[in-house]
């Protein structure tokens, strides 16, 4: 296939480089994406003017044009960004993406095949910005865009030519089976997904998993259904769920709500018991709102945004923010989502939508402000700590894990390598991109291996599910667990399981 045109100033190596696949296939050689000169290397915008000529462009994704301009193509973020770091390609990078974005907004660029994958190819890990020193909001660019991208149609040459045309030809990414009746038809209903991983626990029960794997008769599902199979932990029996209040334990020092999530609440039920478990032994009444539904970050990320605001402003109404002082959180991924209601949908229903996210805490966050009650209860464990990116990037939290796991007896954290780069899991990408997904989740065992650590501890479900399923691939024994299960064990005296 032709080149690709990147910026003067990319280095030789990353012009060689192999980059965006084909949809849902290989990672292998781009098509040809073209940007003229001034696209690709814009000069220095000059104050209160874009660096680039304004042209008509019939592709808007209502992002205010200033966003693009803080970025001032130091390529600082190139080093942090997970694609970039296992390509070498300019066009997957943060940097890169960027002038993508931008050319294609100024009608410089067709929004055509290969532009497409470059930017669906990006994990919104938000690393970028932890690493960029001029704040470049590279979350409220990427996302945004990739809604309208999802809205665009597009033609026979790969064009968002707009017509019925092109939408009959080449439909939406999220637009098969796939999402509609996994993505977004089962994993944001808890009480769905509950019922379909009943026949996977007797499946798992029987060895019958197992037994697919090693006959290889797992090879004939469908790629993306082979990977949601080889992600399945193994499933525990069911705890009961949380009740709508659990009182606080000795002097009452807060009152919160917990989030349960979704998918948390379906696989990782006993982490949201742990969480409110330590919650009351640091002087917190619990509430537990059942109205609750899920944080929308699902749709959102797939470029779906109206049923993602219908969950937000679900949780709105089901959370009574003003008799609470914080709505508690222990999943990254839904805190960073939870957080964002306010920025997400400028209606009439925005300030509201903010004022509910002002009173959104991470569990670390909240309880290293809170100030922790010391865990007496000793884990000799010697561990090691994975940075969940929408905990460590989007919302800036690194140190509170850190400080509060510091508190446990006998607990030895080791730091991990590369730990703010991405294990691949990002939310539903590691299903919807399992190619990519697999190189960084290799990535991130081999850094975990290099410490010598016996266990993982990290604070996002997705997270835990992949280096998991990256463990068992590879034949290693790997217990995982999140920073409230080990201070919930310390609290109560309970042994880790052996």
């Amino acid at each position: 296939m032709p080149e690709t045109v990147l910026p003067e100033k990319t280095p030789q190596k990353a012009l060689d480089a192999p980059h965006a696949p084909a949809a849902n296939g290989p990672i292998a050689a781009s098509a040809k994406v073209e940007l003229p000169p001034a696209a690709v290397n814009p000069p220095s915008p000059s104050p209160g003017l874009p660096s680039l000529p304004a042209t008509k462009s019939h592709f808007d994704a209502g992002i205010d044009y200033e966003l693009f301009l803080d970025c001032v193509h130091c390529g600082l973020c190139t080093a942090a960004c997970p694609t970039y770091a296992e390509l070498g390609n300019e066009n997957d990078g943060p940097r890169g993406r960027i002038y993508l974005m931008r050319a294609v907004t100024d009608g410089r660029l067709e929004l055509n095949q290969p532009v497409r994958r470059h930017l669906e190819l990006c994990l919104d890990c938000r690393a970028c910005e932890t690493a960029c020193p001029s704040g470049v909001q590279y979350g409220r660019l990427i996302e945004p865009f990739r809604i309208a991208m999802e809205r665009a149609p597009t033609g026979p040459e790969g064009a968002a030519d707009g017509t019925a045309e092109g939408a009959a030809k080449f439909a939406a990414k999220s637009d098969d089976w796939f999402h509609r009746w996994i993505l977004f038809g089962l994993f944001p209903y808890p009480a769905r997904l509950r019922k379909a991983l009943a026949p996977a626990r007797w499946a798992q029960r029987l060895g019958m998993i197992g037994a697919l794997e090693k006959t290889g008769i797992i090879r004939l599902l469908p790629p993306r259904l082979r990977q949601l199979v080889r992600m399945l932990p193994p499933l525990r029996r069911a705890e009961p769920p949380l009740p709508a209040v659990l009182p606080a334990i000795g002097k009452r020092r807060a009152r919160v709500a917990l989030f349960t999530g979704c998918v948390g609440d379906a696989m990782f039920r006993a982490t949201n018991w742990a969480t409110a478990r330590v919650l009351q032994q640091n002087g917190c009444d619990v509430l537990t709102p059942p109205q609750q539904v899920c944080c929308g970050a699902i749709h959102f990320h797939a470029g779906q945004s109206e049923p993602a605001r219908q969950f937000a402003d679900a949780n709105r109404a089901a959370f009574d923010t003003r008799c609470l002082d914080a709505v508690i959180v222990n999943v990254a991924g839904c805190g960073a989502m939870l957080k964002d209601y306010g920025h997400h949908w400028p209606d009439a229903e925005q300030a509201d939508r903010a004022a509910f996210a002002a009173k959104v805490k991470d569990v670390h966050e909240f309880l290293d402000e809170l100030g922790i009650v010391p865990p007496t209860g000793e884990i000799p464990l010697v561990a090691t700590y994975h940075d969940a990116c929408h905990l460590v990037h989007a919302q800036r939290i690194r140190a509170a894990p850190r400080r509060l796991l510091a508190r446990i007896p006998g607990l030895e954290l080791r730091e991990l390598p590369e730990s703010e780069l991405c294990c691949g899991a990002a939310g539903t990408y590691n299903l919807t991109e399992p190619e990519m997904a697999a190189r960084l989740s290799q990535r991130k065992l081999n850094n975990i291996r290099s410490t010598g650590a016996r266990a993982v501890i990290t604070a996002n479900a997705g997270c835990l599910l992949q280096i998991a399923r990256e463990a068992r691939q590879q034949g290693e024994r790997l217990p995982l667990y999140h920073p409230m299960d080990l201070l919930d064990r310390s609290y109560r005296g309970v042994p880790l399981e052996r």
